[in-house]
């Protein structure tokens, strides 16, 4: 049956890795589970974080899993960070708006994102980047995904007078280097479940220095009140005309953040083709578009496809098999919640350093000596970790891009979609500056 639903033999995967690959990737993400919950009862009221909980790990689940079965790609999904924090911090304690309509707004955006996908305009965006640029994104998010497992191990910490600067050495992050050096080799001696293995060891050791203590209680129940956010949202006042320009910067984010990542992770995993095409495309986007409308309804933020996917995918991952089994991890986590906050974040912080490692190396197929596409290529590689955003490092791309090909002579060679996606961006950028 597994055989037949993801294709494993096509390919070239076993169900033991995918599990493993699935396991991985909810490992990496299950910070979310507290993060998202924290941050939104900042704006809710404390008395929600239990059901922001349980909404959290409800819409991951379904999502997660439909993303495995609709595309058998192993995308997993979740509330995502930064879109929170504008909802909490922007929508309801900045603009004063009631949480349900900011729930709206949310729910507003997903459908006009699911909109562009069902007319295949997202689909034409992500087919009209130059190839060389869906490799920078693709470099640019490996180095965004080391540099936050560096910031969550506390080797690189924030610096007043050099904005970054090394993180002293103590116990948290000395485990995460235990952790990064026992990963490092395990991979480099193929040893399967490397990344697995070294999360484990990180948090066992970690256990045994007295930094985590076993939980007092394993399992948690579920109360009526639980589900107190779900379908609360007020989409009549989230279709006011005040709103608009925040739903567009929560598209413009939504949409270029999940399309970097899309293309970073299906290029480690190798399913993007030689064209730079990747197949079964609008499923991805569909799934992922619906995604938000679903954290709109469950009240938890939107949600979108996870760039710690790729710890998965470095772990073997290559089909929905691995998206499935993620996102019934995150459906049992509800119930599991008490164990499942025992890994510290410096346990998983070696797996993304090495798994943004392993997507540096796309970075030798760019065309470096045509200085019309390797200079937007590196200012999307630099960009995307240092102002901590996947889409602003893809519209400083983008517009650059544009700009050297017209002011260059070489307009001819760039699709309009270019055109009009930058011309979003730089609208989005004043916004975010009037902000």
């Amino acid at each position: 049956m597994l055989e037949r639903v993801f294709q494993l033999k096509q390919n070239k995967t076993t169900v033991s890795r995918e599990i493993v690959a699935g396991i991985v990737t909810f490992m990496t993400m299950a910070y979310i589970i507290f993060v998202n919950p924290d941050i939104l009862a900042n704006a809710l009221g404390k008395e929600y974080l239990h059901p922001l909980i349980v909404a959290t790990c409800v819409a991951a689940g379904i999502m997660s899993i439909s993303m495995g079965l609709f595309t058998n790609y192993p995308l997993a999904l979740a509330s995502g960070m930064g879109l929170n924090a504008v909802v909490a911090y922007g929508l309801v304690l900045g603009m004063k708006l009631p949480w349900q309509t900011a729930m709206g707004v949310v729910f507003v955006e997903g459908v006009v994102i699911t909109l562009l996908v069902l007319t295949k305009v997202r689909e034409w965006v992500m087919d009209a980047i130059p190839v060389d640029l869906k490799r920078a994104i693709g470099v640019g998010i490996g180095l965004f995904i080391a540099f936050i497992g560096l910031k969550n191990a506390g080797l690189v910490v924030a610096d007043p007078v050099t904005f970054l600067t090394f993180g002293k050495i103590n116990p948290a992050n000395g485990i995460a280097l235990f952790g990064l050096l026992v990963t490092a080799v395990l991979m480099a001696r193929r040893v399967k479940g490397a990344i697995l293995i070294g999360i484990i060891v990180s948090t066992v050791t970690a256990m045994i220095c007295g930094l985590v203590k076993w939980p007092t209680e394993y399992v948690a129940g579920l109360k009526p009140e639980y589900f107190s956010t779900f379908f609360q949202l007020d989409i009549g006042s989230a279709l006011n005309v005040g709103l608009i320009t925040t739903i567009f910067a929560l598209m413009i984010s939504d949409f270029f953040d999940t399309m970097g990542t899309v293309v970073a992770v299906g290029e480690e995993a190798g399913l993007v083709g030689k064209d730079g095409k990747m197949p079964r495309l609008r499923n991805v986007l569909l799934v992922d578009s619906l995604a938000a409308v679903c954290g709109g309804l469950f009240g938890c933020s939107s949600v979108t496809t996870y760039v710690e996917s790729a710890a998965g995918v470095g772990e073997g991952g290559r089909t929905g098999l691995t998206a499935v089994v993620t996102g019934i991890l995150f459906l049992l986590a509800i119930f599991f919640a008490p164990i499942v906050g025992i890994v510290p974040g410096y346990a998983t912080a070696p797996a993304l350093i090495v798994v943004g490692f392993l997507m540096l190396a796309v970075v030798k197929n760019i065309q470096w000596d045509d200085l019309t596409v390797s200079i937007p290529a590196s200012l999307t590689i630099i960009m995307i970790p240092l102002t901590y955003s996947i889409s602003k490092g893809i519209g400083y791309g983008f517009i650059a891009y544009v700009l050297i090909k017209v002011f260059s002579g070489k307009s001819k060679g760039v699709h309009p979609l270019m055109y009009i996606a930058s011309i979003f961006f730089v609208i989005d950028f004043i916004l975010s500056s009037r902000g």
